[in-house]
């Protein structure tokens, strides 16, 4: 089958690996093991992709792929790492620094930025937002979450498994879920956000105080500093007067 190899000298593609028609393998990416490049994808250039199955028109950029799977016209990277057990179904977004292990996206998903998504099976067209995570870890077992279809989960939000997240359902950024959720809820469990002005107040005094003691110690070290100084130059001045009178 045809395909393009832009860089030959700078691309790596095992004698196991199979590679569709119309494909595009930009420079320095490593095609490793029995994996598969669907037909029309394009690899730009910093992969490494590694016993794992890319679908057909799917972009990947600057990413490592280890055992696993995406879905045909699929967006990866630049910097995602797909982990063994990863599974990210069509036209999915799995964007800079996300992190997919033992996990199934399906169609339509977005994990676009900054996010782990461990042991867990997230449903169709969902949003899963900056900074959130899959708490999968308890320090002695790991468990999954399951998350529904049409699911937005919000900025910094912890998901602590076993958990289930019913279709429909609106997680607000900064909570942690630890509780199943129905479908449909909006969910937000966060500390109330309050103003204080005497606080803020008292809090710039605070700070003056600390920047005047740090400018007083500051004066006084460099007080001691020169009195140490001159005493040393005064010493030395003996010193060379009372050698100038032995010699006379």
């Amino acid at each position: 089958m045809a395909y393009t190899l832009m860089s030959p000298q700078t691309c790596t593609v095992s004698e196991t690996a199979r590679i569709g028609e119309g494909a595009v393998i930009c420079p320095n990416n490593h095609i490793l093991g029995e994996s598969v490049i669907g037909a029309g994808a394009v690899l730009h250039p910093n992969n490494i992709v590694e016993n794992s199955e890319v679908g057909e028109g799917a972009h990947l950029t600057a990413s490592v792929l280890s055992g696993a799977k995406v879905g045909k016209n699929a967006r990866i990277g630049p910097f995602a790492y797909l982990r063994p057990g990863a599974d990210v179904g069509e036209n999915c977004r799995v964007g800079d620094f996300a992190e997919i292990k033992n996990a199934k996206l399906g169609a339509g998903t977005k994990v676009s930025h900054l996010a782990y998504v461990g042991d867990a099976e997230i449903g169709e067209n969902c949003n899963i937002g900056c900074g959130a995570v899959f708490c999968n870890y308890d320090g002695l077992k790991k468990s999954r979450t399951a998350v529904g279809d049409h699911c937005f989960i919000g900025s910094n939000v912890n998901i602590v498994a076993p958990v289930q997240i019913s279709s429909g359902s609106y997680i607000a950024a900064g909570t942690t879920v630890a509780r199943d959720v129905a479908a449909g809820a909006f969910v937000i469990g966060r500390a109330r956000q309050q103003e204080n002005g005497k606080m803020s107040q008292k809090y710039a005094y605070v700070l003056r105080k600390k920047a005047q003691k740090e400018v007083s110690a500051a004066g006084i070290a460099a007080e001691n500093g020169a009195g140490q100084k001159a005493a040393g130059e005064n010493s030395a001045a003996g010193t060379d007067a009372e050698k100038g009178g032995s010699d006379a």
